[in-house]
Parts: C-alpha cells; sequence; structure tokens
C-alpha cells in the first residue's frame, strides 16, 4: 500500500498546517475543523501527519489500542499483555455511517452461530487514541453529531442496549472538514472544535504549478519522492517530540492568563472554553518553537484559528469572522 503523502510537501496552506501541528503537541485542544474549497488538501493533510508521527505502543489485540494491559476493556477478552507499535489510527467516519456503525454493536454472526452475546466495536473504538476525520462534517445527521457530543465531552463510547452494557475509551483528535455554501455546522458541534482554520485554493501561478508537479511525483514516481521528503517529515517529527517536552516545562506568567480572559471578554465568547482552548493552543505554540514562557505575541499570533468559530453573529459586521478576531486582538492586546 502507497504511503500516505509527506506532511513537509504540503503546498501552502501554513495556517491548516500549523494547526494540526498544534494537536499533534497537544492533542486536549480538541481538534480541528477546516472549511474550504474542494481539493485543497485537507485530507491529505490529516492522514500526512498521523504517517508523520511515531507509532504508538499497543496491547496486540486490543479493540481499543489500550497502550496497557489493565486499560485493555474486559469484553475484549484480550490474553496476555505482549504490546507492539502501530501506526497512530487515522479513522474515516462516513456520512451516511449508522450509529450501530459509529458506536459499535452487538456481533451478529456470534449471537447466530454460538448464542454469545459478543459485541463488535465500531469506529469509536478503532480512532481511539487517533484522529476521527469526517469529510462534509457539516452535513453529518443529527442524531451522529448528538452521539459525538457526548463522546468528545466525556472521552469514553457507553452502549446499553441489546442486552449490552459496554463502555470504553474513546479520545481521539477530531478533525471535520467541509465546504460553507453547503450548510452550517450546528452550534454545539461547532464549540467542541478546538481550532477553525479557512482554506481557499492558492490563486498564485507558481503556488498551483509546484501543487501539480509534487503531486505527479508522488503518484508517479513515488519511491524517489517519498526519500526527497524523508529528512523534512523526520525533522518535523522530532520537534513535534521536543515540544510535546518542552510544554511540561512552560511556564505560564499571571499576566497571560489577565490578557487570554479579557481577549475572550472582549469578544463575547460564550462559556470559558474559548480561554481554556486559547491558552492550551498559545502554549502548544510557545513549546512548537522551542520558547520557554509563554507571551501576549504567542496569544496574538493564534487567536483568530483558537476564537473565530466561538464569536457571535453580527449582522452588521461584513468582515469575516477571522478580521474580526484580528482587529480586536489588536484592540486589546496591542
Amino acid at each position: 500500500m502507497k504511503n500516505p503523502f509527506p506532511f513537509s510537501a504540503i503546498v501552502g496552506q501554513t495556517e491548516m498546517k500549523q494547526a494540526m501541528l498544534l494537536t499533534a503537541i497537544d492533542p486536549s485542544i480538541g481538534g480541528v475543523l477546516v472549511f474550504g474549497d474542494r481539493g485543497t488538501g485537507k485530507s491529505t493533510a490529516v492522514r500526512a501527519l498521523a504517517a508523520l508521527l511515531p507509532p504508538i505502543k499497543a496491547v496486540k489485540a486490543c479493540p481499543v489500542n489500550s497502550e496497557t494491559f489493565k486499560d485493555c476493556p474486559d469484553w475484549a477478552n484480550v490474553t496476555g499483555n505482549a504490546t507492539h507499535k502501530i501506526p497512530t489510527p487515522v479513522v474515516d467516519l462516513p456520512l451516511g455511517a449508522s450509529e450501530d456503525r459509529v458506536t459499535g454493536a452487538l456481533d451478529i454472526e456470534k449471537a447466530l452461530t454460538r448464542g454469545e452475546k459478543a459485541f463488535q466495536p465500531g469506529l469509536l473504538a478503532a480512532a481511539n487514541r487517533g484522529y476521527l476525520y469526517i469529510d462534509e462534517v457539516n452535513l453529518l445527521e443529527d442524531h451522529i453529531v448528538d452521539l459525538l457530543l457526548d463522546v468528545a465531552q466525556s472521552g469514553e463510547n457507553v452502549i446499553e442496549r441489546e442486552g449490552l452494557s459496554i463502555r470504553h475509551a474513546a479520545r481521539f483528535v477530531l478533525v471535520g472538514s467541509g465546504n460553507p455554501e453547503e450548510g452550517e455546522l450546528r452550534p454545539q458541534l461547532l464549540d467542541r472544535f478546538g481550532l477553525s482554520v479557512d482554506v481557499t485554493s492558492p490563486n498564485d501561478i507558481s503556488e498551483r504549478v509546484e501543487v501539480i508537479k509534487r503531486r505527479d511525483a508522488f503518484e508517479n514516481d513515488n519511491a524517489a519522492f517519498m526519500l526527497r521528503w524523508q529528512a523534512e517529515d523526520a525533522a518535523l517529527r522530532d520537534q513535534i517530540l521536543a515540544a510535546r517536552k518542552a510544554l511540561k516545562k512552560l511556564k505560564t506568567p499571571e499576566t497571560t492568563l489577565h490578557d487570554v480572559a479579557k481577549l475572550c471578554i472582549k469578544l463575547g465568547s460564550d462559556g470559558l472554553r474559548g480561554e481554556l482552548t486559547l491558552l492550551k493552543t498559545a502554549r502548544a505554540y510557545a513549546a512548537l518553537r522551542n520558547d520557554t514562557a509563554l507571551t501576549r505575541a504567542h496569544i496574538r499570533d493564534i487567536a483568530p484559528m483558537a476564537l473565530r468559530h466561538r464569536l457571535r453573529r453580527d449582522p452588521l459586521d461584513e468582515a469575516g469572522s477571522g478580521t474580526r478576531v484580528v482587529r480586536i486582538v489588536e484592540d486589546v492586546l496591542g
């Protein structure tokens, strides 16, 4: 099977790539929502990032990718505590997927052939400790949205039906993409995404030509192309790992906490999720830059991606939400 397109070889789309890198450093940021034109590398980027990340340690035959035997659910009937390394999971959630396919359900084959009540894990189990990718997320059915909201809140998938009482860990980075012209996202789900970025097709001819060249080389001279970008991806992987370590030692001055609170109040964002996400994102950004303390500059740089989707609508303001965030950031932080 052909390897995913190298993350470092993606042309342009700087904000999208940066947002995904930040969630790789701190998955608790809460995922990335990518809105924009078709064919702008949205699905390519998430698969490339997962391939870039180091493999994770998981118990063999554990359906939820548990790191240790004690974390593997009882219903999985895993014997032995042998572990192995697996690629960071990337699971697609199709728009037409049934609730049983997403959450898991009774294993019909075992029920009919053996008379056993066994659980067949779903997509949420497969995505644990990895990425759950939803294309056209704004077209997702309401009952699946409600289900995802519950799981995103608790980090646990709970199934109570057909005589089954099952629960398992379901912690993943949610990545959604869509075209805003095809419908809006429900506010409840929109709020669950930590970061939001807009992508557009490049207007620069040289940039578009470079996209064509790289994609053509990837498809027609794959071995040489992958070798060409191997070093860049390896350097990026080392940068992510170093940032994860640096994050634990990063200093957060009291003044920056005041900046975060003042900014969210001025923007009128509902609740406190905006502040918490902005703080986590700014810390991950500082760690990625190998800085030792959080500053106002870090907050200023990443505020648009952390807050643009949390603004209340202003029908009298024709500027985009990102522009409004930048304008208010300048007023509050200078």
